[in-house]
């Protein structure tokens, strides 16, 4: 299985980019990892709703129609670390190949990208930024792997 994150733009904090480069590359010894940093264009002028639905158009149209998506939304899922475990292994069940991750810009996604995803998930009812969200999410993942593996990382 692989996992495609899609981020738009780049990690501007040092920190955040280290963690979010550790967690791949620890999450790179389950599945294989790619992360894809697509650049946001859109007007100065544009409003919040035309940003967010520029963000979403370019994560869509870059993860295909028929790929398995999965949006990162405050609306979507929660899950603990073993529930995600047990999501991960069902993907890897049914025998999906690709899954791509779409983690929205600073205004996060618009409905259509929500829509478009198979699953929708919510890390927290807590507001955290997208560079942060992009390092959670792989250090869940990363987190959901070994627990499956049975190694001793969750605890």
């Amino acid at each position: 299985m692989k996992f495609i994150f899609l981020f738009l733009g780049k990690t501007r904090r040092k920190y955040l980019e280290t963690a979010i480069s550790d967690y791949a590359a620890r999450l790179g010894h389950f599945v294989e990892v790619d992360i894809i940093v697509l650049r946001e264009r859109y007007s100065r002028n544009a409003s919040d709703s035309e940003i967010k639905k520029a963000g979403s158009n370019l994560l869509l149209n870059r993860s295909g129609r028929k790929s398995f998506k999965v949006a990162l939304d405050v609306s979507g899922r929660q899950f603990d670390s073993p529930k995600l475990a047990q999501v991960l292994q069902g993907w890897r069940d049914r025998g999906l190949q690709d899954v791509y991750f779409l983690i929205g810009g600073h205004l996060g996604l618009d409905h259509n990208a929500v829509q478009a995803a198979d699953v929708v998930w919510s890390l927290s009812k807590l507001t955290f930024t997208h560079e942060m969200a992009r390092m959670i999410v792989l250090e869940q993942l990363y987190r959901a792997c070994t627990i499956t593996a049975g190694l001793k990382y969750h605890k």
